[in-house]
C-alpha cells in the first residue's frame, strides 16, 4: 500500500522564489535564508518520496474572489507556472499523478469533505517556491523529482477554514493515501507563513514567540494548535498569520507521535517570517520498508531513519 512517511512544513515567501529565479541566493542577506534549507535538501534526496502531496493557498492564479473553493485538489496530468504579474516562473511543469489524486479524491469525499476537484489548473509560488526550497533549482526544461499532487487552501477571503477542520482533513487524507493499492512514498508539505502581515497600520509584524510556540506544539501537541481560532492567529501572527491552518493538514496526516529531524527559523525574508520543520513517522521507514524487502540503498536509507537526530538551525 501507498504510506505518508513525513512531512514538511515550509514558508512560501514570494521573494525567495525571485531571488532564486535571479541569481541572488549567495548574497548576504539571502544566503542565511537558503543555507537552513541545504540539510533539507540532502534529506530529501535521501527520502526520495515517489510522489508529494503540498497543501498551498493559491493567490489569486487560479482562483478569485469570483471563485473560492474551501478545499481544491489538482486531479491533473500538469500543472504549469501561472504568471503572477510578471511572467511565470522560470521553473518546470509540475507533473501530478492523476491516480493517486482521484483516489484521494473520492475517498475524502466520501469520508464527507467536501473537495473542489480541479482538472485543470494553474500553481503559483505558494507551491513552487517550497518545492524548490526542498528539491533545490530545477532547470525549465528539466523535471521536478516526483509526481506532485496540489491541495490549494483559501487563507485568503473570510471565512478560512478552522485549525481543526484542516487537521481532521490531514487524517482523512492519510486514510485515503493508505488504502491506495500500489507502493508509493508520498511526503506531505504544509506552506505558508508564520508570521507576517502585508498591509494596514501592522504591516510588518513578526511574532517569533508565537513561531517558535506553534513550531514547538506542531511536534508534540498537534491538538492544540487545532483548537486556536481565528481571530488569535490574526492577533497573534497577522492578517497573513492565518496560513498557518495549512501546516495543521500536513500534520493531522502523520502519526500522533512523530520525530521532528530538523527545524529552522530566521527573520526576515523579505518582510515574513520563515519557519521551516520535517517530521517524520516513527514507524512508516524503517519496518514497513522491511517488510516489502527494499532495495539495499533504500534499506540503509529507512535504517538511518529509525532513530533520527534532531538538528535544528537558528
Amino acid at each position: 500500500m501507498a504510506r505518508i512517511i513525513a512531512g514538511v512544513g515550509s514558508s512560501h515567501v514570494p521573494a525567495i522564489g525571485a531571488a532564486i529565479d535571479n541569481g541572488k541566493t549567495e548574497e548576504p542577506y539571502w544566503k542565511r535564508v537558503f543555507s537552513g534549507f541545504e540539510k533539507s535538501q540532502a534529506w530529501m534526496r535521501d527520502a526520495k518520496p515517489d510522489v508529494a502531496i503540498v497543501v498551498y493557498n493559491d493567490h489569486a492564479s487560479t482562483f478569485s474572489v469570483e471563485m473560492i473553493p474551501t478545499f481544491a485538489l489538482g486531479c491533473a496530468t500538469e500543472f504549469p507556472p501561472a504568471d503572477e504579474g510578471w511572467g511565470p516562473r522560470p521553473v518546470p511543469v509540475v507533473e501530478g499523478h492523476p491516480a493517486l489524486a482521484s483516489h484521494i479524491a473520492q475517498s475524502v469525499i466520501l469520508d464527507e469533505f467536501d473537495l473542489t476537484i480541479c482538472n485543470k489548473m494553474e500553481v503559483d509560488h505558494g507551491m513552487t517556491v517550497p518545492m524548490n526550497l526542498l528539491f533545490g533549482k530545477v532547470e525549465k526544461n528539466s523535471h521536478w523529482p516526483c509526481p506532485v499532487i496540489p491541495l490549494a487552501v483559501n487563507v485568503v477571503m473570510y471565512p478560512p477554514p478552522t485549525g481543526h477542520r484542516c487537521y481532521m482533513l490531514g487524517k482523512a487524507i492519510r486514510k485515503a493515501v493508505e488504502s491506495y493499492p500500489e507502493d508509493l512514498r508520498v511526503v506531505i508539505f504544509g506552506t505558508g507563513g508564520l508570521s507576517h502581515q502585508i498591509s494596514g497600520p501592522r504591516a510588518g509584524l513578526i511574532n517569533p514567540k508565537w513561531d517558535k510556540s506553534f513550531l514547538d506544539n506542531l511536534s508534540r501537541a498537534p491538538q492544540k494548535l487545532a483548537r486556536i481560532p481565528h481571530v488569535d492567529y490574526m492577533r497573534e501572527a497577522g492578517a497573513e498569520g492565518i496560513e498557518m491552518v495549512m501546516w495543521l493538514v500536513m500534520r493531522g496526516a502523520l502519526d500522533d507521535k512523530v520525530d521532528e529531524v530538523y527545524r529552522f527559523y530566521t527573520v526576515p525574508a523579505s518582510n515574513t517570517a520563515v519557519g521551516h520543520i520535517i517530521l517524520e513517522n516513527r514507524r512508516r521507514g524503517a519496518k514497513a520498508a522491511a517488510k516489502r524487502k527494499p532495495a539495499a540503498g533504500r534499506h540503509k536509507r529507512a535504517a538511518a531513519r529509525a532513530k533520527p537526530a534532531v538538528v535544528r538551525a537558528r
